[in-house]
């Protein structure tokens, strides 16, 4: 048992990350701290002095862990990991996962080559980003290879030299031929040089370059070559052209955030400068703002977007301070290898830079924020109407389970999993019958529900059994509401499973008419009439045809795989040819099962043998499934 007081005094006072856990196990907010004793303390003394949002916490915690590190600039660097790899619910979150390219150049290798990247890797290549337009970075790259000759090939170089042919851009001249050796080792260097002057944002060493070339084709009255680099020429000019930005001073590198925010929610606009020139901007949404400081909702950003990010500019430019400017600075210093300055500029150019940045968040924030609405009316307005129907309390979580089968194939299940009012397709479930012979939609539901919650069940206790996070099973979270896409049926199905595993899940109905439209749900044997213009209706739709959806597609994969099959190839001595002539004589599995061993012997191509094996396969099957439900 977790003895919170006694847990206190054992607390060193030395910097470290500090993890807070539900009674669920569910890490709910990470924090670090320069000593641990001083800062894990503050939470469980007087509440006067703490933000709303950290009292509620603060109820939650059941036990809390810790570790420790060498330094408070290594705890920055945990606790930023540790936000990123488990989303405390009650730490301010960067919702923005966004895989911004890279341009990459592989210095570390004999030629290198120049590639777009998805992911910063420790690898000695160097890398040029993020960029915001992923066309912008093709553009980028076509264009360097055209006036570089760069090679794009994987081979291994030199030692692969000679063993195979040119590719095809040797022969449209926008590679140099290293792979034949047609280039040596510097003289390629040097052009790799150049390109990451040029990705450095000097364009002008690239112009005189051209312009040379372009002159002597002209003089020696090679005119297509010479208008190749012309065009070539107005590229870079066009680049170079959308890069720059007005009244930047200098050419350093800089990053421009400010943010707006209403309720709970904040966008945060960054503007990306490399040597004066904006290469792009980009917006970011922030959750769990409503009770923070202007300065904890910046440093909260600032800690997050670099804990991600491998460029660290030269300077920040900020709307507010930062909480912790020193620990940052010196955090951000260590990555970027230089000093970062950081700046709240009160005046001039940079003043006005900031104050743009913070025009872009709010107009971003106004034009989300009706988005924002509809998106949450649709959303988690629905299952609040579907609360209100029903008369439940807090459904977050629904799982919804339908059976897909065709006349004497193998029946599948599916389970599709709503939460919050959007679907998670990472829980989704397939399940191939097991337990039930022929198209018994009712057996097969309750296998299906059977299996689903004995398998939950299992993983928890295993999991608790070895204190791990439950989230760790596949099945171990239950839902707040089970929705079966049916009536009664379906619905007493499911009831006598949750009876029978000792679970109080509610379960509902999704009733159809005559048109196969829905038109209602049963619960607590009554049906309830919902309205068809209405948010609650449209998700209930949603969910239902999506359970219809996966079930079918997950049937229908199985068949183009020929994995679907026949009960009756089951049957020993029962192949492909055998199977379509009783199919076709006795048009249904019940009707094969209820034949006689002289009647199925008359089907062309079965003999005695093959039909007393089917008639014994499941006549065997009845009497062994009577044993069964007897016991």
């Amino acid at each position: 048992m977790f003895n919170i007081e006694e847990e206190l005094k054992k607390l060193p006072a030395k910097p470290g990350v500090y993890i807070m856990r539900d009674k669920h196990d569910t890490i709910i907010y990470v924090g670090k701290a320069i000593s641990l004793k001083n800062r894990v303390r503050q939470y469980f003394q007087s509440s006067r002095n703490l933000m709303p949002k950290i009292v509620k916490m603060v109820s939650k915690i059941d036990h809390f862990e810790y570790i420790i590190t060498d330094s408070e600039v290594e705890a920055l660097v945990l606790e930023s990991n540790l936000i990123k790899e488990h989303m405390p619910r009650y730490n301010t979150m960067l919702k923005d996962d966004k895989n911004y390219p890279y341009i990459k150049v592989t210095v570390q290798e004999a030629y290198p080559r120049v590639m777009m990247a998805r992911q910063v890797k420790k690898d000695k290549a160097k890398y040029f980003g993020p960029y915001t337009s992923v066309l912008a970075v093709k553009d980028t790259l076509d264009l360097l290879r055209k006036i570089y000759q760069i090679r794009t090939c994987n081979r291994n170089l030199p030692r692969d030299i000679g063993k195979e042919r040119a590719c095809l851009y040797y022969h449209i001249k926008q590679c140099s031929g290293p792979c034949q050796g047609y280039i040596s080792e510097e003289e390629y260097r040097e052009s790799i040089d150049q390109i990451i002057d040029f990705l450095n944002g000097n364009f002008n060493e690239v112009l005189s370059m051209l312009e040379k070339k372009m002159m002597n084709a002209s003089e020696n009255m090679e005119f297509e070559e010479a208008a190749g680099y012309r065009d070539l020429m107005n590229s870079v000019r066009q680049m170079a052209q959308k890069q720059k930005i007005t009244n930047m001073s200098n050419q350093e590198d800089k990053d421009i955030i400010a943010f707006a925010r209403a309720g709970d929610e904040a966008v945060v606009q960054v503007f990306f400068i490399r040597n004066g020139k904006l290469i792009g901007r980009e917006h970011y949404h922030l959750t769990g703002v409503e009770n923070d400081t202007r300065e904890g909702v910046m440093t909260s950003f600032v800690k997050q977007f670099y804990a991600g990010t491998p460029f660290i500019p030269r300077e920040l430019l900020l709307q507010e301070d930062l909480e912790e400017p020193e620990l940052i600075t010196e955090w951000l210093s260590a990555k970027r290898g230089q000093k970062v300055y950081i700046h709240v500029p009160k005046k001039g150019e940079k003043e006005k830079l900031v104050e743009l940045a913070e025009k872009n968040a709010s107009l971003v924030l106004q034009q989300d924020s009706e988005k924002i609405k509809k998106e949450e009316q649709r959303t988690k307005g629905a299952m609040k109407e579907i609360e209100n129907l029903l008369g439940l309390d807090s459904i977050k979580r629904i799982e919804s389970f339908d059976i897909s089968n065709i006349n004497g194939f193998e029946s599948v299940g599916s389970m599709v999993v709503y939460e919050n009012g959007k679907p998670k397709r990472n829980d989704y479930r397939k399940f191939k019958i097991k337990w039930v012979t022929g198209s018994d939609d009712y057996a097969s539901m309750n296998e299906v529900l059977t299996r689903r919650f004995i398998h939950g069940k299992r993983e928890k206790a295993e999991l608790l059994e070895k204190n791990m996070d439950l989230e760790h099973g596949s099945f171990t979270r239950f839902p707040d509401l089970i929705m079966m896409d049916g009536g009664r049926g379906q619905v007493n199905i499911a009831l006598k499973v949750m009876e029978e595993l000792h679970l109080t899940i509610p379960v509902c109905g999704m009733v159809k008419d005559d048109n196969h439209r829905t038109r209602g749900l049963y619960f607590n044997n009554i049906e309830i009439p919902i309205d068809r213009s209405s948010e609650g209706f449209k998700l209930i739709t949603r969910i239902q045809d999506e359970t219809h959806r996966f079930a079918i597609e997950y049937h229908r994969s199985l068949r183009s795989k020929g994995q679907v099959h026949s009960i009756l190839d089951d049957i020993p001595g029962i192949g492909p040819k055998r199977r379509k002539e009783l199919m076709k004589n006795f048009l249904s599995l019940d009707a094969i099962k209820e034949a006689t061993i002289e009647q199925l012997s008359i089907v062309p191509t079965m003999n005695e043998m093959a039909a007393k094996q089917v008639y014994e396969f499941f006549h065997n099957n009845d009497d062994e499934n009577a044993t069964k439900s007897n016991n």
